[in-house]
């Protein structure tokens, strides 16, 4: 029903006074009564000066507080990036500020102007960019100390079946592992306090954009055998053997989405540093790319001739992959074009970035092979790095599993990691250790550290990115296979903490 009386229809102030030509009080014979007219007029002024207290919506009893909290936007990605950069650099000027008031009780004076310790917190942030983006490398494996034996890798969080995959976010304080149950596990780095993604029902699934597989992964099959987590740490993406890539609220812990295309497991994920673009590498041989924001499948790399087995990238447009048909693949997205790096023996299982020029890659006949931009050949192979344990500590292995070549399968290394930004970098297999590296600067070579002992199959290692702790997911079988078996491991992901200089 129309509202005949104009001042009760809660128009914006100002609009309801005399000499509006849509509400004009001359013209409704309703005013002809100068006192009413009066008496009316001091109503509008009250409903006007309770709209500026409260507001129009105010008339349930609710404070204008809270509706204000109500209508106030959201917060855009945009404007939490701008926020959190002038928190870092308030931070920073803080504690210079600090240190600079400590130094100033000695006697001595660092910033004789503000503009210095402006200066100062530039180079900081401008040090800090260059170690993210992987142009700048830090000096860490100098100053890590020799492990004691008492402080060998502890079991941090449990898994019934092997885990296959973890990942760090962005600050180290939360983890996520899988396993071959498909369980996803999210935990506290300090406290080891974990919290189980619940996979959703078939119907939820489909309505996320899930599609029945084919072949022998049945649509019930979530073996999960990847796993990574983006930049600001709200998604987390999972994959496996229902050929899908799953994408997770890390928030909430929900499934949010399914990603079909792909023929063949999942056998890899990474997201690009900084940015919502994630890769997936399958067994068919391809490489898609994806956007987690718009939940949109965006292009498909082709170059493997075999199943990839892992991929990386760093801040850059370029992917880093290996597969089995002995070759290792820098994709470079923008330009459309990729280049080739020949394994001359055996196929290679897992690589990783050093920085934009170097990386690293683990092969199954045990070595570890440093690669340079600039070559198509190793710069540097570290032979049998991972040669077969024989302590009796390391269990007994009941499947010895061969490849075509002979090696046997606990030798193989399975995983490799590198201290984003550093020159520190571990390798894991199944010979019961853990190895740490140093990588020498201008592609000289790999200098042995120390061998960290921890029993099973190491799938997959991670590093802090302040170099101060390691995590393994170990486990009694291989992540790809069942071709090797350790009763003594226990599944689970390990810890390893490290001391500085």
């Amino acid at each position: 029903m129309k509202n005949k009386n104009p001042r009760k229809m809660g128009g914006p102030p100002g609009k309801n006074k005399r000499g509006s030509s849509k509400f004009s009080m001359n013209r409704d014979p309703f005013f002809s009564n100068s006192k009413r007219r009066k008496k009316d007029e001091d109503e509008v002024i009250e409903s006007e000066e309770e709209e500026l207290d409260g507001g129009i919506l105010n008339s349930g009893g609710e404070s204008g507080e809270e509706e204000e909290e109500d209508l106030e936007p959201e917060e855009t990605a945009e404007e939490k990036r701008q926020r959190i950069a002038k928190q870092v650099v308030e931070n920073l000027r803080k504690r210079e500020k600090e240190l600079e008031d400590e130094e100033d009780e000695e006697g001595e004076r660092v910033f004789e102007k503000e503009g210095e310790r402006d200066s100062f917190v530039a180079k900081k942030l401008m040090q800090q960019q260059l170690e993210d983006s992987g142009r700048l490398r830090r000096a860490i494996a100098s100053r890590v100390q020799k492990p004691e034996s008492v402080d060998g890798f502890e079991i941090l969080v449990k898994h019934r079946q092997s885990v296959t995959a973890i990942c760090l976010s962005d600050n180290d304080s939360k983890g996520f592992s899988a396993s071959k149950d498909g369980t996803i596990l999210h935990w506290d780095v300090d406290s080891g306090k974990a919290e189980r993604y619940q996979w959703p029902n078939e119907e939820i699934l489909r309505s996320h954009g899930s599609k029945n597989p084919e072949g022998r992964a049945t649509k019930h099959s979530r073996n999960v055998l990847a796993l990574s987590v983006s930049t600001d740490g709200r998604y987390l993406a999972s994959g496996g053997l229902d050929r899908h890539v799953h994408l997770w609220d890390t928030r909430t812990r929900e499934h949010i989405q399914a990603f079909p295309g792909h023929k063949g497991p999942v056998s890899c994920l990474t997201f690009r540093q900084g940015s919502s673009e994630l890769f997936s590498g399958s067994f068919d041989r391809s490489i898609k790319i994806w956007n987690v924001e718009d939940r949109a499948y965006m292009s498909t790399l082709f170059g493997h001739q075999s199943e990839v087995l892992a991929i990386d990238c760093l801040w850059q447009e370029r992917v880093l992959a290996v597969g089995r048909d002995r070759s290792m693949q820098l994709f470079k997205v923008h330009d459309e074009s990729r280049l080739i790096f020949r394994s001359s023996t055996s196929s290679l299982e897992c690589c990783c970035f050093i920085d934009n020029s170097e990386f690293l890659s683990g092969s199954d006949d045990g070595n570890i092979a440093l690669w340079g931009i600039q070559k198509k050949k190793p710069v540097y192979i570290v032979k049998n790095a991972h040669a077969l344990s024989t302590d009796v500590n390391n269990g007994e292995l009941k499947d010895r599993g061969r490849n075509y070549n002979g090696h046997i399968a606990s030798s193989w290394v399975s995983s490799v990691g590198v201290c984003r930004g550093s020159d520190l970098a571990a390798s894991g297999a199944g010979n019961g250790s853990v190895h740490l590296w140093a990588i020498e600067g201008a592609g000289k070579g790999i200098r042995p550290l120390y061998d960290l002992p921890l029993i099973g199959f190491v799938n997959s290692l991670a590093f802090a990115k302040s170099g101060k702790f390691l995590v393994a997911g170990v486990g009694q079988e291989p992540r790809l296979g069942r071709w090797g078996h350790n009763s003594a491991a226990r599944n689970g992901v390990a810890i390893q903490r490290l001391k500085l200089l």
